[in-house]
């Protein structure tokens, strides 16, 4: 970017930015740089389309380019601009968290279906909520619904409770620092999880997005990816209401290992709800 100078326009700094970030390899070069370029300015992407000879102050330059230069390296979007978008909310994102992801959203659809009378559902648990995301976006779509998030991470649990905030939800939702369940007690109509699931030996070959950029805690699963399955399978079947439901999120390949491990646990699988991409993504689980 060494040759924008102040004052240059919207266009010529949106030209430039894509060619840095194509030749970074990160994908979609030209809507990125929209997004960086639009968060520098204070302003909605439309406002670049609309106006590309606008000047580019100074001081948003200055942001631009620092963002440009971290997107490069990438570092995600979502912790460059501080948000992330996830079913109807938007959240605060930091390296505390995963980001949360549109495949995620399939398990509040699940939840959804699962649950179609609204009020059924009183008493909510997200075990690693990070962000928050699980609890939040099912916390909106049942209204009489209280809810308990719980994360390893105090940072996380943190980051979950200024989101309540900012979605309006603060007074219906308490976010917790602990491991899994060990300090709840009570039972829940609906049960949420994003564990980690993904092979310790498999981590550095992931998007350095994701390798190089979010938490290792949320993403380690252990040798085999099932270990916090393992964790779950053991605090679910006390945690469960009478016909209450658990939906945890799966990695690719593992509905049968995740399946089998919630049976010997005296857990039942009820069916499994694919995600965009075809990967069988959101697993129902109800008590024996």
């Amino acid at each position: 970017m060494s040759g924008c100078e102040p004052g240059e326009s919207v266009g010529a700094f949106l030209c430039q930015a894509g060619q840095v970030l194509r030749a970074a390899a990160v994908e979609a070069p030209r809507l990125e740089a929209r997004l960086l370029l639009a968060h520098a300015m204070g302003c909605r992407q439309e406002d670049l389309l609309r106006d590309p000879r606008a000047p580019v102050g100074p001081e948003a330059q200055q942001r631009f380019r620092a963002a440009l230069s971290a997107r490069a390296r990438h570092v995600p979007m979502a912790h460059l601009i501080g948000s992330a978008g996830f079913w109807t909310l938007d959240l605060l994102s930091d390296p505390s968290t995963l980001i949360p992801r549109a495949d995620t959203e399939t398990l509040v659809e699940l939840a959804l279906d699962t649950f179609p009378d609204r009020s059924s559902v009183t008493r909510l648990l997200d075990l690693g909520t990070g962000t928050g995301a699980l609890l939040l976006a099912c916390l909106a779509e049942f209204p009489g619904a209280f809810g308990v998030g719980v994360d390893r991470n105090p940072r996380a649990a943190a980051l979950a409770r200024a989101n309540a905030a900012r979605n309006g939800l603060a007074d219906r939702a308490a976010l917790l620092a602990g491991d899994w369940a060990d300090a709840l007690s009570g039972r829940f109509d609906l049960i949420l999880s994003n564990p980690p699931y993904i092979e310790s030996s498999s981590i550095p070959g992931l998007m350095p997005e994701v390798a190089l950029h979010e938490p290792a805690l949320a993403l380690d699963g252990g040798a085999d990816g099932l270990d916090a399955y393992r964790a779950l399978a053991s605090a679910l079947p006390r945690l469960l209401a009478a016909g209450g439901k658990a939906v945890l999120e799966l990695g690719q390949g593992q509905q049968a290992p995740v399946e089998a491990i919630m049976r010997g646990a005296g857990l039942r699988p009820l069916g499994c709800r694919e995600d965009l991409g075809g990967v069988p993504r959101a697993l129902l689980l109800g008590a024996c």
